[in-house]
């Protein structure tokens, strides 16, 4: 167990990596709240942008992949 929260914490340290990076995030998940997770991860990674979706859920890549995979081409293609 202990290794696996140094894992943890180390991948959670702040990045060096030069990437743009997309992170998606329902405020509506009841299963890790965007406050526990997308809002602290945007401070880990420089080249990032944070697409919130009001009113969906931690299923969206699923139930609203339309949606969600719109977005992924468009920031591909950026």
């Amino acid at each position: 167990m202990r290794d696996r929260i140094q894992h943890l914490t180390a991948a959670l340290t702040k990045t060096e990596a030069d990437v743009p990076t997309l992170l998606l995030h329902g405020d509506d998940d009841q299963i890790v709240p965007i406050a526990n997770s997308a809002r602290s991860a945007v401070t880990l990674v420089e080249h990032v942008t944070l697409k919130v979706y009001p009113g969906l859920s931690h299923g969206m890549c699923t139930v609203n992949a339309d949606t969600v995979n719109a977005d992924l081409l468009d920031f591909i293609k950026s």
